[in-house]
């Protein structure tokens, strides 16, 4: 059965998330860890390859020295690549790691806004505990309980991991407020949520960067709709967009 999830925006705009299942989330995490096996994988041909060449016996201080060194950092690596993976990704991809990008999964805050780096530094450092009881048997447990699917990561980062298409929820006082139809403005469903998101967000950044978004959200879908609508600036268009 799948679950979903409403949640409002700051403009007030209902959208429905479809959370991911547990079996969904397993896959992303399975096609993650192939691909990070894969790194290490390579890089340890690669160490072999150039460490046959060296000799091993009669190792000095000197020598017994570097070799501490050289695996204190092949662990560092090891952690970086099966723990920082997720950080580094969900961070840089907006929620997203490869395994959930294949899968079309995306981790959100709760309320549906963009993960930040310390909630999904939260959620990916209690990882590693759920990792080391029963390789995510405890996540699974948890997501199975959970109403909102969510993972004891989840819980302390406050965070949910949705499908990546978000459907608008149907709003009965928008409906009861304009009992007449609404007028179509040719505006597309992918559009609306880019759109919707935009303005969850805009009073998070700065008046330039929000400008630049603005100018090129609204340079996207002019083409789109049914009017040119040029008596309006493109932030403002934006917001009658979502309006109607």
């Amino acid at each position: 059965m799948e679950r979903t999830v409403d949640v409002r925006t700051g403009e007030a705009v209902a959208i429905r998330y479809e959370l991911a299942g547990v079996g969904s989330r397993f896959l992303a995490v399975m096609l993650d860890l192939l691909a990070q096996i894969a790194i290490v994988a390579a890089v340890v041909i690669v160490l072999a390859f150039f460490g046959s060449s060296q000799p091993t016996h009669r190792l000095g201080v000197a020598d017994r020295a570097l070799r501490a060194w050289e695996i204190a950092i092949v662990v560092a690596f090891l952690f970086a690549v099966f723990f920082g993976w997720f950080i580094i990704f969900e961070t840089w991809w907006s929620g997203r790691t490869p395994g959930k990008r294949a899968l079309g999964l995306r981790v959100v805050r709760d309320g549906g806004f963009p993960v930040d780096l310390g909630s999904v530094a939260i959620r990916n450092l209690v990882r590693v505990i759920e990792f080391s009881f029963g390789f995510y048997a405890i996540s699974a447990l948890s997501a199975l309980i959970s109403k909102e699917n969510k993972r004891l990561g989840d819980f302390a980062a406050g965070t949910i991991v949705v499908r990546e298409r978000a459907a608008a929820a149907p709003d009965l006082d928008a409906y009861l407020d304009h009992n007449a139809a609404l007028p179509a403005t040719g505006l597309r469903d992918d559009d609306r949520l880019l759109i919707e998101r935009f303005l969850a967000r805009r009073a998070g950044l700065e008046p330039t960067a929000r400008w630049r978004l603005a100018s090129r959200i609204a340079a996207k879908v002019r083409p789109t709709l049914i009017a040119p609508y040029a008596n309006l600036d493109d932030e403002a268009l934006l917001e009658y967009l979502v309006g109607h």
